[in-house]
C-alpha cells in the first residue's frame, strides 16, 4: 500500500546501520557511482561527459562516476565546461538545506545554461531532500539517480519539478520506517466493493450539497462521480432554481431542495460539502451548522472551504483545499504554500485538527498524529482541467460513506482520479466527465 519516503536523517541512518560503517563507505560509493555511470550510459550512450563534484560522498559519488565514464571532474568553484554532451550534478547531496553560496549557486546555472542533459546524484543540487524546498538556485535534472529509497525531495513540489525522470537504485541498505510515505496503486485493493449483502444504502449513501444557479455542473459532477466510484445512492441538496437543471445533469441522482438538507442527512453515509454551493454568508453559517450538527463523515471542498474557521465534530473529516484555498486558510499566500507545501499541510492539520487533502501534481495527504502519505505517481498534468476537483469530491465521499479510514479513503480516492485520468487515454483535452467514465475501471487497476 505504502513505499518509503526518506529524509535526509533517515537516509543517514539507513547508511549507518549497513554492516561495517563507516568502513563501508567505499563500497557503498563505487555501488552509487557505477550506478550512475550506467544510467548515463543507457540514457546517453557514448556521451562526453562533466561531473560537477563537491566535497562530500555526494560528490565521491560523480568522481566514479565520470572515472567508469572517462568523463571529466570540476571541482566546487570551477567553472563548467560547455564542450560536453552530459553534466553529471554530484555537487549537493541529501544533506543540503537552505540557499547555495554564490560560487555553488554560479555552478548550478551554468549547469543549467549549459544546453545539455543533466543527470542528478540522488538528488539536485539545490532540492532540501527532507522537504521538497528549494530556497536558491537548484539543478533542472533530465535524470535523477537515487539510491535506497525515494527522497521526500524527489517527490514533493517544487523539488519534483527539478528531478525530471528519477530512476531509484539498490546498493544494498535495509529497509527503514519513515515518516512519510507514498501511497502506490496497491491502495485500491482496500476499497470494499459491493456484496450480495448490500442494498443501496449499505453500499455506500452520498449527499452532495452545493449546485448554485449557474454552477450547478460541479454538484452534478460530484454526484456522478460518487456513483461510479460504486456509491449505491447519492443524493443531492441545491436551491430549488438548480434542481431542473440537476433532474437534466444527473438522472440516478434523489434531488432534495437546500432547505430540506438537514432531512436528506439521515440517509447519508457520508456529506460532499460544497461544489457549486456558493459564498454568501447564508451557506457559510450553512456549512458550519452541517459540520458542527451533524455526526457523518463529510469532504469540505471548494466553496465550503471558504472562510471556514475550526469546528466542532466527531465524525471523520476531510478538507480538499488546493494552494490557493489552504493559503486562506492558514493565511499564508498561495505562492508561499507551493514553496512549503509540507509545512503549509501541518499547520492545517493542526488548525482544523482533522485529514487535510493539499491537492496537486504531488498530493499530500495529512492527518492529526500520524505520517503525511504522499501520492506521487499514476498522475498527468490532464487533470489541469475545471471541474476534476469536484470529481474527486465525490469519489471521496464515496469511499468515506463505505466507512473507512478517513485518511485511507483520501489517499485511495486520489489514487482513483489519477488512475482514472490515464485510464481514460486522453492526454490533450481531457474534461473531468472523462475521468468519471474511467472510474469503475480505476477500481480494479491493482497494477
Amino acid at each position: 500500500m505504502f513505499e518509503p519516503l526518506y529524509t535526509s536523517e533517515e537516509m543517514r541512518a539507513a547508511e549507518e546501520a549497513y554492516h561495517g560503517y563507516p568502513d563501508t563507505i567505499p563500497e557503498l560509493m563505487s555501488r552509487a557511482g557505477g550506478a550512475v555511470a550506467a544510467a548515463v550510459s543507457k540514457h546517453y550512450p557514448e556521451a562526453r561527459v562533466v561531473a560537477v563534484c563537491g566535497k562530500g560522498s555526494n560528490g565521491g559519488d560523480g568522481r566514479i562516476a565520470a572515472g567508469l565514464l572517462g568523463g571529466e571532474v570540476v571541482e566546487v568553484g570551477e567553472d563548467v565546461p560547455t564542450d560536453t554532451d552530459v553534466v553529471v550534478d554530484a555537487l549537493f547531496g541529501t544533506g543540503f538545506q537552505g540557499e547555495p553560496r554564490e560560487e555553488a549557486a554560479r555552478q548550478i546555472e551554468q549547469m543549467n545554461d549549459a544546453g545539455v542533459p543533466i543527470v542528478s546524484v540522488d538528488v539536485p543540487s539545490g532540492v532540501d531532500a527532507s522537504t521538497g524546498e528549494v530556497a536558491g538556485a537548484a539543478v533542472r535534472a533530465d535524470v535523477t539517480v537515487t539510491f535506497h529509497g525515494l527522497k521526500v525531495g524527489n517527490v514533493v513540489a517544487p523539488g519534483r519539478f527539478h528531478a525530471g525522470q528519477v530512476e531509484l537504485v539498490d546498493i544494498g541498505l535495509q529497509p527503514r520506517a519513515t515518516e512519510h510515505q507514498l501511497v502506490t496503486a496497491d491502495i485500491l485493493s482496500l476499497v470494499p466493493g459491493k456484496t450480495e449483502r448490500d442494498n443501496k444504502y449499505s453500499a455506500g449513501s452520498v449527499l452532495v450539497v452545493g449546485g448554485a444557479q449557474g454552477m450547478s455542473g460541479a454538484a452534478a459532477l460530484c454526484a456522478r462521480a460518487a456513483f461510479r466510484a460504486d456509491a449505491g445512492y447519492v443524493a443531492v441538496a441545491a436551491p430549488k432554481e438548480s434542481l431542473p437543471i440537476l433532474e437534466t445533469l444527473v438522472v440516478e441522482a434523489v434531488k432534495r431542495p437546500l432547505d430540506e438538507v438537514f432531512d436528506a442527512v439521515g440517509r447519508s453515509g457520508a456529506l460532499a460539502l460544497g461544489p457549486g454551493l456558493g459564498r454568501s454568508p447564508e451557506k457559510k453559517e450553512l456549512v458550519r451548522r452541517l459540520l458542527e450538527e451533524t455526526d457523518v463523515p463529510a469532504v469540505v471542498d471548494a466553496d465550503a472551504l471558504f472562510e471556514l474557521e475550526p469546528f466542532e465534530r466527531k465524525a471523520a473529516t476531510v478538507l480538499t483545499p488546493h494552494s490557493g484555498e489552504l493559503g486562506r486558510l492558514i493565511g499564508k499566500e498561495s505562492s508561499w504554500v507551493d514553496e512549503h507545501r509540507l509545512e503549509a499541510l501541518g499547520r492545517a492539520v493542526e488548525r482544523f485538527d482533522c485529514v487535510v487533502l493539499l491537492k496537486g501534481a504531488d498530493t499530500l495527504i495529512g492527518a492529526p498524529g500520524r505520517s503525511v502519505l504522499v501520492h506521487g505517481t499514476r498522475t498527468t498534468p490532464a487533470l489541469a482541467a475545471a471541474g476534476t476537483g469536484d470529481v474527486l469530491t465525490g469519489i471521496l465521499a464515496a469511499f468515506l460513506a463505505k466507512h473507512g479510514d478517513a485518511q485511507t479513503a483520501a489517499a485511495a480516492a486520489t489514487m482513483a482520479h489519477g488512475v482514472a485520468a490515464i485510464r481514460s487515454g486522453k492526454t490533450r483535452g481531457l474534461v473531468a466527465g472523462d475521468v468519471i467514465e474511467a472510474l469503475p475501471d480505476a477500481l480494479g487497476d491493482q497494477d
